[in-house]
C-alpha cells in the first residue's frame, strides 16, 4: 500500500471512528447525568466534543494499526466517562439505562448515517465518493460497536445491562467478573484465532458473535432508510 492509499484510508476512517467512539462515551455520562450522577458532568465530559474524550491510544492508534493490518473486526475505546453507580436515583436499574446509552447512541449514528447517503449522492465528483465512504464506513463501524460493546462479559455495557437485569445472586459473580473481563475479550479477539490457525480450526468466535448480529441490523438499516 503507497502513501497515497494509505492516506486516503486514514481519510475515511478517522471522522466515523473518532465520533462513533467518542460519542460512546459521551452518551454514557449525558444519561448518568440526567438519571442522578453529575460525576462526568463536573469533569466536563458530557458533552458531545469529540475532543473531550479522545484517547490517543484506544481513539487513534489501536484503530489505525487493526485497520493498517488489515484485520477484518475494528474497535478501540475512548478515555471511560466516570460514573458512580451509587449517586444513581435506582442504582440497579439505572444502570441499564447507563450502559445502554453508548450502543443507541451508535445505532442513532448508523442510522442517521445511513440517511445521509441519500444526500451525499448528490455530491460531485470525487467529494461525493470521499463522502459517501466516510458515511458507509460510519455505518458499518458504529452497528459493529453497538453489537460488540452489547456482548454479556463485563467491562462491556452489555455485561452491566445484564448485571443490572439479573437478580442479585447471580448478578454479583458477573459484576466481580469486570477485574478479568478484559482479559477475556482479547483472548477471544487475538488469542483464540491464533490458536486456531494452529490447530487448523475456526477459533474466530467474535466473527459469529459479533458479525451475524451486525449484518442483521445492517440490512435492517438499509431497509428502513431505503437504501435497497
Amino acid at each position: 500500500m503507497d502513501i497515497a492509499n494509505i492516506l486516503y484510508t486514514a481519510s475515511i476512517w478517522v471522522l466515523p471512528a473518532v465520533f462513533a467512539i467518542t460519542l460512546h462515551e459521551a452518551a454514557h455520562g449525558f444519561v448518568a447525568w440526567r438519571l442522578g450522577d453529575d460525576t462526568a458532568y463536573r469533569q466536563g465530559r458530557v458533552t458531545f466534543n469529540p475532543l473531550r474524550h479522545i484517547d490517543p491510544v484506544g481513539t487513534i492508534l489501536v484503530p489505525a494499526l487493526l485497520l493498517l493490518s488489515g484485520v477484518r473486526f475494528l474497535f478501540g475505546w475512548a478515555k471511560p466517562v466516570p460514573v458512580n453507580f451509587s449517586r444513581l436515583q435506582h442504582p440497579k436499574r439505572d444502570m441499564i439505562w447507563v450502559a445502554a446509552a453508548g450502543p443507541g447512541i451508535n445505532l442513532i449514528l448508523a442510522f442517521f448515517s445511513a440517511l445521509a447517503l441519500h444526500v451525499s449522492a448528490l455530491l460531485p465528483g470525487t467529494v461525493g465518493q470521499w463522502t459517501d465512504a466516510n458515511l458507509v464506513n460510519s455505518v458499518q463501524l458504529n452497528v459493529m460497536l453497538a453489537v460488540f460493546n452489547m456482548l454479556p462479559i463485563p467491562p462491556l455495557d452489555g455485561g452491566r445491562v445484564l448485571v443490572g437485569i439479573l437478580p442479585s445472586p447471580l448478578a454479583r459473580p458477573l459484576a466481580r467478573l469486570e477485574r478479568i473481563g478484559l482479559f477475556i475479550i482479547l483472548g477471544g479477539l487475538f488469542i483464540l484465532p491464533l490458536l486456531g490457525q494452529q490447530l487448523g480450526l475456526d477459533l474466530n468466535i467474535f466473527d459469529w458473535l459479533v458479525g451475524e448480529p451486525a449484518t442483521f441490523l445492517l440490512r435492517l438499516i438499509v431497509g428502513l432508510t431505503g437504501l435497497e
